[in-house]
């Protein structure tokens, strides 16, 4: 594994406590001697290593099973568990917080339900009474900070919102008062982004360098592409807006004025409608999908389905990957037709580029972006363990 920092020997420590922490984070308990193995360090320099992340209250060591081992055994080094981050992520019908472990263990989510886009101030407000009512239980765990994933474009230097058009958000501070308000450190991003790289890391995308993630949500569609293990972020931050991508010559507009976009006419909204139902959880839609459809829903499907072929098409000429994982009820759509779906994509698509591609749901689910927004809040500690301060 690569180092970022030269020089001191205290450097080199930092980037090898980095390295361990890391690879427990992303695969899970391992003893000493494989972490040696994969991180191309001694088994000395290891056990120091360990010991140092132990001191700093990231990792615990426990002695391996011993049935039909031979020689000395080499102890087992695990997260530990109570190192946690909350999350706040705020969209158009509900607030959902969360509190997710560095072990990946999401130990509770709690949904609020709104009947209208909530204003940045409520979500502060809300989310400050959550976590309050969260303090007895927080008071036995580390908190690392609290994470965010917004529907909308996040300057994530500073948290603000440039841009959430669902929410109704423009130029809106957000990762300040909400931190002033929560008590914790705060980091936002987009919601899109966030689940690229929560895919690539833990889910559908597990092991892949490049991979185009299209999300469907009640504030429309987003994307996010993983380019060489690296999440694209562009000149300004806000690369991946592939719900913009144009698709077809309707006049109907997305949320940003542009008619015929995959978000102007794949909506979540009118699959609803075509089930004469008001509001529905995302596993509630699933379900709806997965029974007999009545025939003005299958004719919504198959247009829908249509148009998000020629959408995932377009990210695969552009961008070669992997994979192409779609979230929300992009994945129930293709549940529906995934025939339909490969047929329109092999249509658009560039035959080379189409060859080795697997377009896959996603499969965090519900729990994606909860996962996401806590990889926001773990990413500096991960970067450097010896210094950060947790709660």
């Amino acid at each position: 594994m690569p180092t970022s920092r030269k020089g001191t020997t205290e450097d080199v420590r930092r980037d090898n406590l980095a390295a361990i922490l890391a690879q427990l984070h992303l695969n899970g308990p391992a003893s000493r001697s494989i972490l040696a193995q994969l991180t191309g360090r001694n088994r000395s320099t290891i056990a120091s290593l360990v010991g140092d992340l132990v001191e700093l209250g990231l990792v615990t060591e426990s002695a391996p099973p011993s049935e039909g081992r031979q020689g000395i055994p080499s102890p087992v080094v695990a997260i530990r568990a109570e190192v946690v981050a909350l999350v706040c992520n705020p969209e158009i019908d509900a607030l959902t917080i969360g509190v997710v472990g560095l072990d990946g263990t999401v130990r509770s989510i709690i949904r609020h339900d709104y009947d209208r886009p909530p204003t940045a101030a409520e979500v502060w407000r809300l989310a400050a009474d959550v976590v309050a009512d969260l303090r007895s239980e927080l008071a036995d765990l580390r908190v690392v900070g609290m994470g965010s994933a917004v529907p909308g474009q996040v300057r994530t230097e500073d948290g603000v919102i440039r841009n959430a058009p669902h929410l109704g958000w423009r130029e809106e501070p957000f990762a300040r008062p909400l931190q002033q308000a929560c008590g914790y450190p705060v980091w936002v991003g987009n919601d899109a982004a966030v689940g690229a790289l929560a895919e690539t890391q833990f889910g559908a995308g597990r092991g892949a360098t490049n991979v185009v993630y299209l999300n469907g949500g009640a504030s429309g569609i987003g994307g996010g592409v993983i380019v060489d293990g690296r999440l694209l972020r562009g000149a300004s931050g806000y690369a991946g807006e592939l719900g913009h991508l144009r698709v077809s010559g309707s006049e109907q507009a997305d949320s940003a004025g542009i008619p015929g976009t995959v978000e102007a006419v794949v909506t979540r909204s009118e699959l609803l409608a075509a089930f004469q139902v008001d509001r529905a959880t995302g596993d509630e839609l699933a379900r709806l999908l997965r029974g007999p459809l009545p025939a003005a829903v299958a004719d919504v499907v198959t247009r829908q389905v249509a148009h998000l072929g020629v959408a995932v098409a377009g990210a695969i000429n552009v961008f070669n990957p992997e994979f192409v994982v779609l979230g929300g009820f992009l994945a129930d759509l293709q549940a529906c037709a995934p025939a339909d779906l490969d047929a329109r994509v092999g249509q658009f698509a560039l035959a080379p580029l189409r060859e080795h591609v697997q377009i896959v749901p996603s499969a965090l689910g519900e729990k994606l972006l909860v996962v996401g927004a806590a990889g926001l809040a773990f990413a500096p500690l991960l970067r450097d363990p010896a210094r950060i301060q947790l709660g």
